[in-house]
């Protein structure tokens, strides 16, 4: 057989070389210890928590090591494909502050950064691997391939086109003129040369020796509409944009014999491989994996809509590359957790990541609470925008006042965290604002119901001033206990609480009830200096006749 006459029967049309295409895409002047990643999803949808982690991880990996991450659109499955698919995926990463360094929207040198424009690189090597004899075009219908499968299983074969099933395998030159004189529809295969009986072993950064079968498929490298599959599409793109590790999900570990044969066919130098676990779901006492379909919580929407801060989620990826982070980081919280250097060999290596929801929602608690009340607003604000106009609206007629909110009990050793997103602020401060709060929501559950009208008229008009320092203001519910015959001493009504008719505490939650509907709320104190002299005699004075109990 004369391949390179074959090669040019087959692709008459592509002048190019790999020589030319090694030209074009010389290797990258970068530091010996520099790595060079990507991330190559489908434009299928939006993005979900799964492929964000596994976007997380080579982006981290390249950046920690001062090396390129790369977006790289994989279409060739265009059934799949929707309209917007490649905007709604640069949309979230930008979301999550992902620096892409190469992609369809910044470029680069080693673009196009999508696979349906890459055509001429697939056809280019593929008119090479047919002039060394390593392809072959395959003729077979799919009934062909339908009575194929059936006879081995008849016979209890593997199933897949190789060995005596390869039945296009050896056709002459002659036979495949014929055919392609015809019009007849073929694929173009890879000629392996694998024994499945002999062992193959490679190292993954994660899960280190593996040993499985060597390929013996013929697998197919262009498709009959000239598009390739993913194997071969992943291998010249890796290649070209000289990708050195690759981080994908572990259910390609069985096809490594497989691309890595590829890799040695085409003449070049495979990357090194970092195989990821899925992230897992507890469901019940079973653990399957995180489901876009069943689990709200692993669309990205979900956190988008709910105001979970994006950093919030990046911290919860770092839990979840190295164990070892959360030590790091409670050393470290002054610091980014970009600090952190993680690595392959400490990721989890079996059964998958666990996804805690409630993990997550902890950390963000923190994670907000050590944000500045002017962060919290700014981020709150853009936040509403889109997600409640009408309390948007609100905060920036009263912007310095709700920073002041937002700020209570923030600035000291252990603030305060009420909240773990930007949906719950609202829920946690609406009774600072007049237009929110309603004195019809107010209910009381204390023993003595019948003197609150007498407590709050008291404590309005003997005791309350606006300019009182803390101290002063304590002092004063003391004064406003005694009269009323509350004792003042924890300690001893804890010791004994039927010996007395309440506590300090019940006094202060008169109050606090009374101005802010709520049992528990930030610092009394801080709460009445906000809301200002007049706002407080507004709201004790408009309960003295139209008090409403839920003593239960």
């Amino acid at each position: 057989m004369d391949y390179k006459k074959l090669a040019e029967l087959l692709y008459p049309d592509v002048n190019l070389t790999i020589e030319d295409l090694e030209k074009r895409y010389p290797k990258r002047n970068l530091d010996d210890k520099a790595e060079v990643c990507r991330f190559a999803p489908s434009p299928t949808g939006r993005m979900h928590m799964g492929n964000l982690f596994a976007s997380f991880v080579p982006e981290r990996f390249a950046h920690q090591t001062n090396g390129v991450f790369i977006l790289r659109i994989e279409d060739t499955d265009d059934k799949r494909a929707i309209d917007d698919g490649v905007n709604l995926i640069i949309s979230d990463l930008k979301e999550y502050n992902y620096r892409v360094d190469e992609g369809p929207i910044n470029g680069g040198e080693y673009g196009p950064y999508i696979q349906s424009q890459r055509k001429d690189i697939y056809h280019t090597v593929a008119k090479y691997l047919v002039s060394i004899g390593r392809a072959y075009p395959c003729f077979c219908s799919e009934d062909d391939l339908s009575h194929m499968r059936e006879e081995q299983e008849a016979c209890k074969d593997r199933i897949g086109y190789y060995g005596k099933y390869a039945k296009c395998r050896n056709l002459s030159y002659d036979e495949v003129k014929e055919h392609i004189d015809n019009g007849d529809k073929w694929v173009l295969r890879l000629k392996s040369m694998g024994d499945f009986n002999k062992k193959f072993t490679f190292k993954d950064l994660i899960k280190g020796t593996i040993e499985l079968p060597e390929n013996d498929l013929d697998q197919v490298l262009i498709k009959s509409d000239g598009v390739p599959p993913y194997a071969f599409a992943h291998v010249c793109d890796d290649h070209f944009m000289r990708v050195t590790t690759v981080t994908r999900d572990d259910s390609y570990i069985s096809s490594v014999p497989y691309h890595l044969e590829l890799w040695k066919a085409c003449g070049f130098d495979a990357p090194k491989f970092a195989h990821l676990l899925p992230l897992n779901k507890k469901d019940g006492d079973t653990v399957r994996k995180l489901s876009k379909r069943k689990d709200p919580e692993a669309a990205v929407a979900f956190y988008h809509e709910r105001g979970i801060p994006v950093e919030a989620v990046k911290l919860y990826f770092a839990t979840l590359l190295n164990s070892n982070f959360d030590g790091w980081f409670m050393q470290n919280q002054d610091k980014n957790y970009n600090d952190f250097m993680f690595t392959f060999n400490k990721m989890c290596t079996s059964g998958g990541s666990l996804f805690d929801i409630e993990k997550l929602i902890n950390i963000s608690k923190n994670y907000l609470s050590r944000l500045s009340a002017k962060e919290v607003f700014d981020n709150l604000d853009n936040w509403s925008k889109e997600f409640d106009k009408d309390f948007n609206e609100l905060i920036n007629k009263y912007k310095e006042y709700t920073i002041n909110i937002l700020n209570i009990e923030r600035e000291q050793k252990k603030p305060r965290k009420d909240f773990a997103c930007y949906s719950e602020i609202k829920n946690n401060i609406w009774y600072m604002y007049d237009e929110l709060f309603d004195s019809n929501m107010v209910k009381f559950e204390v023993k003595n119901v019948d003197e609150i009208g007498d407590i709050l008229n008291s404590y309005a008009n003997k005791y309350y001033d606006e300019n009182d320092s803390k101290e002063e203001w304590f002092n004063k519910i003391k004064l406003l206990c005694d009269e009323f015959g509350y004792v003042t001493d924890m300690k001893a009504y804890k010791e004994n609480p039927v010996a007395y008719k309440g506590s300090i505490a019940d006094i202060s939650n008169i109050i606090r009830v009374a101005l802010t509907t709520k049992t528990t709320t930030p610092d009394l104190y801080e709460i009445m200096k906000l809301l200002g002299k007049d706002r407080v005699m507004t709201r004790l004075n408009n309960l003295k006749g139209s008090l409403k109990s839920g003593v239960k």
